[in-house]
């Protein structure tokens, strides 16, 4: 090939307020090796492309021309209302992208004052009180960006339910790849012609593909939701310029394809690699160039040569990572910074930095410095192989992000932020007078103490999120997550009087936990919400992977996988049964609709009992447990 060219992609779809973060390390890398490398982000670009006049023109048409086969298509009430209001739809949603990219933020008192949105069945729950509650008298550009996004969400609607079902504005097509143990259905889905979607995706592919002119595109593929939309633009290349060679990796190849079989998926990609992608990607960029065989390639699928549809896996054995400080410089190059859409989805201040503003990606530490957490893919490199990045490249890497993004904002997307490296960051950036703002997950550990959080704040942390799971001290000694109820309580209440939000994620349905404490868990989280330690919380239902302590040795946490048959494709969520025999799901309503309200200030001094419409134990916890250990 000489002079390799490269192109990484974010398929559709991840996140539409800022940019997944692989393909901007990637790019950097490849640079520092002398590659020409370009990025585009085709999943926002998709999402704009239907969030236009010409794009709701064509989404009309594909409800009206399905309605015709399948009246019932008329039926959904976010239908109905937007073939009714089309004419205000056609008006506004050019202005409405404009006002979300923060590109003409006037409009946020038309929008305000609900004059000028079409209010489609998203708003029906909206009440006057809420919005005084989360935004006041003055908070006009976040009442109105909470109102924009409600309208975007109905739209979202209106395309799921007449145009295309796999769509939404973070997934597509993600039941599909999900733990698939066969290839088929994304197999049918991608020889089927899609329709509009898909048609739009095979376009924006083509234009990138003639804009770059690459020798080599990458695509990430770092959840299931992304699966498809890679695997289209994969199609459309290998259609357009069929000498342009593939490679996917990122998250859910890591995760999912570790016992690929299924040589089918080589009809679209050439190659497939696993874990830290910057040492494979230089071998295989070496081995498309002619430079060294197949027996030097690092973690990497390749399509068999012994069989047809078989896989061969290639890995040297002796080839190692590259150190942190060799991977180089993330960038923002080439990716369209000023066209991202900031959306206040929810009405709380902590839910909104998962959606809301540009967040530049950084990484403290590769891995995970506990990496013990049973529920967790401890086995894996991502999470197993711990390496602290040092704190002159942490301090390089957002200088020079925020010099291209023109956003002082930085999420640091490690599985769990080291207290030693929170604690020099924060030193170095008072000392060189750097205003930065950052948030990111950490565990709650004692480290964090009173002096550590304030000196943290002082820095810039604005947020941290944290795993509280099943708030029960007998559970969380059980899957080994090395903190207690009371003490997540302290380290809570050190954040908060620092002035930094916190979120709590929680989980319920771990192996062996019983109705009792489920129960006990929810009136934990209450006196915690009711002493001001936390700012939101989430319930997650538990779920097993292939590559946890409790998938990987089931019998020591008191559970029974099921497998029906030979995994051919992607596996990571596993069937089990919990011997306990307790049926977690019934709870999951009742939960989550507390903690909601809990945020909102509602119910606090209410019995958690109160929050199901069946009957539930009492719970067994001192009522004073959180103002107890707070005052010791």
């Amino acid at each position: 090939m000489g002079s390799v060219k490269v192109l990484s992609l974010i398929p559709p779809l991840v996140q539409v307020n800022t940019p997944y973060p692989a393909t901007s390390f990637i790019t950097g890398f490849l640079e520092k090796l002398g590659y020409p490398s370009a990025q585009d982000d085709l999943g926002l670009k998709l999402v704009l492309r239907l969030l236009s006049a010409r794009g709701l023109l064509a989404i009309r048409d594909e409800v009206l021309g399905r309605a015709k086969s399948d009246p019932s298509v008329l039926a959904k009430d976010s239908i109905r209302f937007f073939l009714d209001a089309y004419p205000d739809y056609e008006r506004t949603i050019d202005p409405v992208i404009s006002f979300l990219q923060g590109k003409d933020p006037t409009l946020a008192h038309r929008i305000a004052a609900r004059t000028l949105l079409p209010e489609g069945p998203r708003f029906q729950n909206l009440e006057a009180d809420d919005l005084s509650w989360a935004f006041g008298l003055m908070g006009t550009q976040d009442q109105a960006k909470h109102l924009a996004s409600l309208y975007i969400d109905d739209l979202t609607d209106v395309i799921s339910h007449g145009v295309d079902s796999a769509f939404s504005l973070s997934r597509y097509g993600e039941k599909l790849a999900a733990s698939a143990p066969t290839f088929d259905p994304l197999l049918a889905a991608l020889r089927n012609g899609g329709g509009l979607i898909a048609e739009m995706i095979r376009e924006l592919a083509v234009h990138s593909i003639e804009t770059h002119k690459p020798d080599v595109v990458l695509i990430t593929i770092p959840f299931p939701g992304c699966v498809l939309g890679a695997l289209r633009i994969a199609k459309a290349i290998k259609a357009h310029a069929p000498s342009v060679k593939i490679g996917i990796g990122g998250g859910y190849v890591n995760t999912e394809l570790r016992r690929l079989k299924d040589g089918r998926i080589f009809q679209f990609v050439d190659a497939i690699t696993l874990d830290d992608g910057e040492r494979p990607l230089e071998l295989l960029l070496e081995h498309w160039s002619g430079k060294v065989g197949r027996e030097s390639l690092l973690r990497t699928y390749l399509r068999g040569t012994k069989a047809q549809g078989s896989v061969e896996y290639c890995s040297s054995g002796s080839e190692h990572d590259h150190p942190q400080i060799a991977t180089g410089y993330p960038t923002l190059r080439g990716l369209p910074i000023g066209d991202y859409l900031s959306l206040v989805e929810m009405l709380n201040p902590m839910h909104r930095f998962w959606s809301d503003l540009h967040w530049n990606k950084v990484m403290l530490a590769h891995g995970c410095y506990w990496h013990q957490c049973s529920f967790c893919d401890i086995s894996l490199d991502y999470i197993k192989r711990y390496e602290l990045s040092p704190v002159d490249m942490t301090i390089e890497r957002m200088k020079r992000l925020k010099a291209e993004s023109g956003s002082s904002g930085f999420h640091f997307v490690d599985e769990a932020a080291p207290p030693v490296a929170l604690k020099d960051l924060s030193h170095r950036l008072i000392e060189e007078k750097l205003s930065f703002s950052w948030w990111g997950n950490i565990r709650f550990e004692k480290t964090f103490t009173r002096e550590l959080t304030a000196l943290m704040s002082d820095a810039g942390c604005v947020a941290v999120s944290g795993g509280l799971e099943v708030a029960s001290d007998r559970l969380l000694k059980k899957m080994k997550k090395g903190v207690t109820v009371e003490q997540v309580a302290r380290v809570t209440r050190n954040f908060r009087e620092a002035g930094v939000l916190v979120h709590a994620y929680l989980m319920y349905g771990f192996p062996t936990q019983t109705a009792q404490e489920t129960i006990d868990s929810l009136e934990r989280v209450r006196q915690l919400f009711a002493a001001g330690c936390l700012s939101s919380a989430f319930w997650h239902r538990f779920s097993t992977t292939a590559h946890s302590a409790v998938g990987l040795a089931p019998e020591e946490y008191g559970v029974k996988i099921q497998r029906n048959g030979e995994v051919q494709f992607a596996e990571n969520d596993l069937e089990f049964r919990d011997l306990a025999g307790v049926d977690h799901d019934r709870y999951g309503f009742g939960l989550r609709k507390a903690v909601y309200n809990f945020m909102l200030g509602i119910g606090l001094d209410q019995d958690v009992r109160s929050w199901f419409d069946f009957k539930v134990p009492r719970p067994e916890v001192d009522p004073g447990l959180v103002r107890k250990a707070l005052e010791s």
